[in-house]
């Protein structure tokens, strides 16, 4: 019979392999800010991902859905869904594109305009808020850091 010693109770958990761990720490700091962005957009009825639409679409007026699908690494047939939820509502219109006689090229409407400036400027203030413990300067390198990984 093999005697085993009594098992330790943890009164603290070690995540310090974790930590060095470039995607956890990206996570683990994506989760805090995602979670503040989903609270304050409830009042602008939008997704992250609607909202990242509607900035593309308000920044890049004409941009076709190929585009965005690129731009967002989103499935062709899952933006299409997308697209069309965001119509429905009336904030972005189809236009003929001026060049490419089959594509379709988005624009905000002027409703879609207004929400996204208000949008946009909740996601402003709930980023500083968010990265409340990093300086200017020190976001600003946070997010050259973290575009250098996924622009690669």
């Amino acid at each position: 019979m093999t005697v085993t010693s009594p098992r330790k109770s943890i009164t603290s958990v070690d995540s310090s392999a974790l930590e060095t761990l470039v995607g956890y720490n990206a996570r683990r700091a994506s989760l805090v800010i995602t979670e503040v962005f989903v609270e304050r957009m409830v009042v602008h009825d939008l997704r992250m991902v609607e909202f990242s639409i509607l900035s593309l679409v308000g920044h890049n007026p004409g941009i076709t859905s190929r585009q965005l699908s690129s731009a967002l690494s989103i499935l062709p047939p899952n933006l299409v869904s997308l697209v069309n939820g965001i119509d429905k509502r009336g904030l972005i219109e189809r236009q003929p594109h001026p060049v490419d006689g089959r594509a379709v090229g988005l624009h905000l409407t002027s409703a879609g305009e207004t929400l996204l400036a208000e949008a946009e400027h909740t996601a402003a203030q709930l980023e500083i808020e968010s990265t409340a413990s990093l300086s200017a300067a020190e976001r600003k390198t946070l997010i050259r850091l973290l575009q250098k990984i996924y622009r690669a």
